[in-house]
């Protein structure tokens, strides 16, 4: 499961790493230490039309269009990768609305004790920005109000992450975002075939804060390194 981001980098970060054009608006989002489902975040697309990467703010769970009220989102904030083409809610999008979820960072809870879980924050050993595999969605309120969400995909988890958690979210290396995105031709065989763990070797994870765990406390502090 994935269920907490960090995003602190700015707009011109996101256009140079996503190849964004310089001139597309940016959309209106502040840093976050503590992204929660709900929440909204920049997510890549391709726009196939105008050929080109295009960010646009969208609601972290997805609602599939059919579905009769928003609330169902919180069922889908993640996605399995194993089961992406096959689940009603999401085998829509996968076919044809694919997209990248830009963060820094995500936290993972490690179960320590009967009652107790330590919040761990996971992110390249290089630092930078990852691109996790995701999937959005348009759907229109009762009240005729059009809202795009989206999912974040998950699988098993490398021997780093494993320690944490039974999940991972999917890491897309930068060479498989055409694939991904639809700026290249690709059967759902080959597009299942790159939802597999990140390498444990190019991360990094460190012990954060319980604090994190309150979607309130939303500030630097909350992705600094304590002795657990």
């Amino acid at each position: 499961m994935c269920g907490r981001v960090k995003l602190e980098g700015d707009f011109s970060q996101l256009t140079a790493a996503f190849d964004i054009p310089d001139d597309f608006p940016a959309p209106n989002y502040a840093p976050s230490w503590n992204v929660a489902p709900t929440d909204n975040l920049p997510i890549v697309r391709y726009f196939e039309k105008e050929g080109y990467r295009t960010l646009h703010l969208m609601r972290w769970g997805l609602v599939p269009y059919w579905s009769k009220s928003i609330k169902v989102s919180f069922a889908n904030i993640n996605a399995m990768a194993e089961t992406i083409d096959t689940k009603t809610a999401f085998r829509t999008a996968f076919e044809r609305r694919r997209c990248l979820v830009p963060i820094e960072a995500f936290y993972e809870w490690q179960k320590i004790g009967p009652k107790e879980k330590q919040p761990y924050a996971i992110a390249l050993a290089g630092g930078g920005f990852m691109a996790l595999a995701g999937q959005w969605e348009n759907w229109k309120s009762p009240d005729q109000e059009w809202v795009r969400s989206f999912t974040i995909i998950t699988c098993p988890p490398n021997e780093m992450c494993g320690k944490i958690h039974n999940r991972m979210p999917v890491i897309l290396p930068s060479e498989t975002w055409p694939l991904w995105l639809g700026e290249e031709v690709a059967q759902p065989d080959q597009l299942k075939a790159i939802l597999r763990p990140y390498p444990a070797e190019e991360m990094t994870c460190w012990p954060v804060s319980a604090r994190v765990g309150n979607v309130r406390n939303n500030e630097p502090s909350l992705i600094e390194p304590i002795t657990a």
